[in-house]
This record gives C-alpha cells, sequence and structure tokens, in this order.
C-alpha cells in the first residue's frame, strides 16, 4: 500500500474519531472535532499531491479518495442538521449532487469516457470544507446561514456544470 492511499484510510479512520469529538458533549469537544476535521481535509490536499507527484494513483485510491471525502463531509453535514444547524434540506441537496454526479460518471465510464474533477467541483469542495470549519466554531447564525447558503449554491452550480458540459454522454446510445 502506498502512502497516498495510506493518508486516504488515515482520513477514513478520522471520521469516527470525529464524531465521537462531536458527540461526546464535553467542554472543548468541538475543538477537538474542528481539528480532526481540518486534519482529514489536510491529508485529502497531501494524498493528492503525493497520488500524483510521485506517480502513485491507483484503482483503489480513485474509488476511496471520493469516498472518505464524501464521507467525511456527509458525517459533519449529518451532525449539523441533528443539531438544527442546517436544515436537511440543504443535505439531500448534497447527496443528491452526489448521486446523480457519481450516476454520470458511471454511464460515460460504461462508454469509455472519463468525467475529470472540474474547476466548479474542486471550488465547491474546498468552499464546503471551509464552510464546515467555520459552522464548527461558535459562531453567529447569520455566518452559518451564509455558510448553508454557499454549501448548496456551489453544489447545485458544480452540478449543473457536470450535467451541461456532458450532456452527450446521456444522448448517446449504448
Amino acid at each position: 500500500m502506498n502512502t497516498a492511499n495510506k493518508l486516504t484510510l488515515l482520513r477514513v479512520a478520522m471520521i469516527p474519531a470525529f464524531l465521537l469529538a462531536l458527540y461526546l458533549g464535553v467542554p472543548g469537544a468541538n475543538w477537538w472535532a474542528l481539528a480532526l476535521f481540518i486534519a482529514a481535509s489536510l491529508t485529502d490536499m497531501l494524498d493528492g499531491y503525493i497520488a500524483r507527484h510521485y506517480n502513485q494513483i491507483t484503482d483503489f485510491g480513485k474509488f476511496m479518495d471520493p469516498l472518505a471525502d464524501k464521507c467525511l463531509v456527509t458525517a459533519a453535514m449529518l451532525w449539523f442538521v441533528e443539531i438544527g444547524q442546517m436544515p436537511g434540506w440543504a443535505l439531500l441537496v448534497v447527496i443528491v449532487r452526489e448521486f446523480a454526479v457519481s450516476g454520470l460518471r458511471m454511464v460515460a465510464a460504461d462508454k469509455g469516457r472519463v468525467i475529470a474533477a472540474g474547476w466548479s467541483g474542486k471550488v465547491k469542495t474546498a468552499a464546503t470544507m471551509v464552510c464546515v470549519c467555520l459552522m464548527l466554531l461558535p459562531i453567529n447564525r447569520e455566518v452559518n446561514t451564509i455558510c448553508v447558503a454557499v454549501i448548496v449554491l456551489t453544489t447545485i452550480y458544480s452540478g449543473v456544470e457536470y450535467f451541461m458540459k456532458n450532456l452527450d454522454v446521456l444522448a448517446q446510445k449504448g
């Protein structure tokens, strides 16, 4: 197992620790959760860099890296929904976009085409990570509302962009 894949697995292992910190409910637990979320987010950037720079790209990494990211972000957003900090419909928008883009990629792959991550998807991911970090801080309700809006808007925009740029994949026959 190469270094990039080990970092991805470390990120996966950080998810239960992140949730445990949130559910402990002891003073300072949110700071531990924030530190774990930031560390996990940094492993995402680092494993991608290592995989590309040192030619450590593997099928396992192609599968597990985006799955780890989605699990980490979804875990945080589920927590926000549970504590009333994010409306459930906003999380649903995020989840539906992920399923839709993944489905589009599967159809494209079946036709021998790869749909790489676009610029808007990278912006969405970065904006979501920053917003989750802000939402873990003891901030006022207005900042929280802005973060939810940023997450939803970047999610919708990137999802629409993926489909608009790749509509031909769905139009092609078998």
